[in-house]
């Protein structure tokens, strides 16, 4: 733990600067990327980070009810079909270091655990993906800008005694992808407030 590396990294063109793991890759050189998403993965491994740009979902103001009902809502969209296959764990009020005071931000964590399909008893269906989503409410903006860190957990490629969210054991992968969370409230800056109204 600890030892991961971070780099200054620009997104939407530069409009929003974070620090991201130095060891991932930005999807788009690789295929089309949505424009109002930005998309990176691990070199090493199966995480990847996903930032996006959304219309604000709800009522208007700020309440818990008005932001939680909006944080639901992102997860739904996120996990589709699968969403009774969802458990959110833990919701946390978070803070943006970098961003104007005031501005609410919410995160969770969740796993999603794909239906066992009989047929594929070989399938490379990971056995659970965590879901660490964060929603900033940019309401001026109309915006809600959400990171959303993807973490699958594939049979062999992880400590299964390390992990049991029922007890609080998150285990490495989820551990690693706290602490991306973490850097990302901590650096992440608007610098071009524009961007929301283009896309």
């Amino acid at each position: 733990m600890g030892k991961t590396e971070f780099v200054s990294t620009p997104l939407f063109g530069s409009a929003i600067i974070t620090d991201l793991p130095s060891n991932f890759a930005d999807v788009s050189k690789l295929r089309q990327v949505p424009d109002n998403q930005e998309v990176y993965i691990d070199k090493d491994g199966f995480t990847s980070i996903i930032f996006e740009i959304c219309e604000r979902v709800g009522p208007s103001g700020n309440t818990a009810e008005i932001d939680g009902g909006a944080l639901s809502t992102h997860l739904e969209e996120l996990v589709g079909d699968d969403v009774d296959t969802v458990r959110v764990w833990n919701t946390t009020d978070t803070v943006f270091s970098e961003l104007p005071d005031g501005i609410p931000a919410y995160s969770l964590v969740a796993t999603q655990t794909p239906r066992t399909d009989p047929k594929a008893a070989a399938s490379s269906a990971p056995d659970f993906t965590a879901i660490i989503l964060t929603l900033v409410r940019l309401e001026k903006e109309s915006t809600d800008f959400l990171i959303t860190i993807n973490v699958p957990h594939i049979k062999g490629e992880y400590d299964e005694e390390d992990v049991d969210m029922q007890m609080g054991k998150q285990g490495q992968l989820i551990g690693d992808a706290v602490e991306y969370a973490s850097r990302i409230w901590a650096t992440l800056q608007i610098k071009d407030w524009n961007l929301f109204k283009e896309v």
